[in-house]
């Protein structure tokens, strides 16, 4: 594995001093329980994995987007900023630049995981690729993992946009999951038009409320019913913080 790990570090362009802590960012559970099958402590179990890394790795990496979006964008608003944050965070930012870097080629996976094609996997590539990022943080300082997140994130942060970074259904399932509520689910309800001028129906539903959008695609029409549910959410939101006063 220190082979590996060794290349790796060229690839991150960071030179570990504590190098065990990128072998362990690189360490899924499914390795480690099979690898410690008699282990009984659980807590040294984690200890073998990255899990509590990627937790950290998700703030460090949320921390050094923000100040690069500041500092780029000083004059953007608050909601602008946080739409392009909320989108060079998400799991498919995080797995394309992991995939640039051919993260899944160094990854420890388990026979299991292995098999059901683990490496290629976004949620795993994503977690990753922060447990990393916490790695370089732990064994360096907030110094060194700003510039590593600079340098990995460079064309990202480059290309970044507001209007390019609107992405309603992931900004509903994070309102509705700040609220405790389940994830909303999509329905097609109806179609209509020629197939090469084609409009879609599509109803988004969450425990307490429905609406439906449409559009000239499925996805379209899906970005429209979540806009409108965000919409539908605040306005109710507002509605009860007038009621209180």
């Amino acid at each position: 594995m220190s082979q590996n790990v060794a290349k790796l570090e060229n690839l991150i362009g960071y030179k570990f001093q504590n190098l065990p802590l990128l072998e362990r960012a690189v360490t899924h559970r499914s390795w480690a329980y099979e690898h410690f099958p008699t282990e009984t402590d659980e807590e040294k179990i984690r200890e073998q994995q990255n899990e509590s890394l990627e937790f950290v790795g998700d703030s460090v990496l949320g921390l050094a987007i923000a100040e690069q979006l500041y500092v780029r964008n000083p004059k953007l608003s608050e909601g602008d900023l946080t739409l392009m944050k909320h989108h060079l965070v998400s799991t498919g930012t995080l797995a394309k630049i992991a995939q640039n870097l051919s993260l899944g080629d160094y990854i420890r996976v388990g026979r299991g995981e292995e098999k059901t094609g683990g490496r290629r996997k976004q949620a795993l590539l994503a977690d990753t690729l922060e447990a990393v990022i916490a790695a370089v943080f732990f064994d360096g300082g907030y110094i060194a993992a700003r510039a590593l997140v600079s340098r990995i994130f460079a064309d990202e942060l480059r290309r970044a946009t507001p209007k390019g970074s609107i992405d309603y259904k992931t900004l509903l399932q994070e309102t509705l999951q700040a609220d405790k509520l389940t994830a909303p689910t999509y329905t097609v309800i109806n179609t209509e038009g020629p197939p090469h001028d084609r409009t879609f129906y599509v109803q988004a539903v969450w425990e307490t409320g429905r609406v439906s959008g449409e559009g000239s695609s499925i996805k379209s029409a899906e970005m429209m019913a979540a806009n409108l549910a965000l919409k539908k959410l605040e306005k109710e939101k507002s509605a009860k913080r007038k009621a209180i006063n």
